[in-house]
């Protein structure tokens, strides 16, 4: 049994990034950082001749016919993707742009702190976590690059939520490529 269609596809490492299996631990090294992904027990990770093969793991003790079998098939898929998703983020960094659109609405990189100013009676400090880098190229884009796909969605998501848009001006934060329904005032 080889695994879901997606698992069945071999992931090619790129030049500059390293690929070492440690237990259950698949570690990424590249040119724009190092990444430690956990592996699930039912899979197993084989690296050769510049790619990565994800299967079944027909020893893990805890397969059986039925339900298993198809919960086998579908984390080899899953851990397929993370794996590139990690190689593309080690080569090439992932990122998410946001705009603040609003009167006075304005945002500043300083270190690991963004200063965001959002019509409040207070500026907001948005601490920055590790592995993630923020850069303010005017005062109303935010980008927010890492190798971690799920941090930088995470964090992207978490500073939109400081002033999401409102569906009657769209002041307030939004993705880059996010459309934003508008509606009609009351009328009497």
């Amino acid at each position: 049994m080889s695994g879901s269609r997606v698992g069945r596809k071999p992931v090619t490492i790129p030049k500059g990034v390293e690929a070492v299996i440690a237990g259950q631990e698949l570690t990424i090294k590249g040119p724009k950082g190092k990444s430690i992904l956990p592996i699930h027990p039912l899979v197993e990770i084989l690296i050769d001749d510049g790619s990565i093969q994800v299967k079944i793991n027909e020893n893990s003790g805890y397969r059986r016919s039925g339900s298993g079998s198809k919960l086998s098939k579908s984390i080899t898929g899953t851990t397929r993707a993370k794996i590139a998703n990690v190689i593309h983020g080690v080569t090439n960094l992932f990122e998410r742009k946001l705009l603040l659109v609003g009167v006075g609405y304005k945002a500043l990189a300083k270190g690991k702190v963004l200063g965001l100013t959002l019509g409040f009676s207070h500026p907001i400090d948005f601490a920055v976590p590790e592995g993630i880098t923020i850069e303010c190229p005017s005062p109303t884009e935010i980008i927010v690059k890492g190798t971690d796909k799920d941090l930088v969605g995470l964090v992207a998501s978490k500073i939109r939520a400081f002033r999401g848009p409102e569906p009657y001006k769209g002041k307030g934060i939004r993705y880059a490529d996010e459309v934003i329904v508008r509606k009609e005032t009351k009328k009497k």
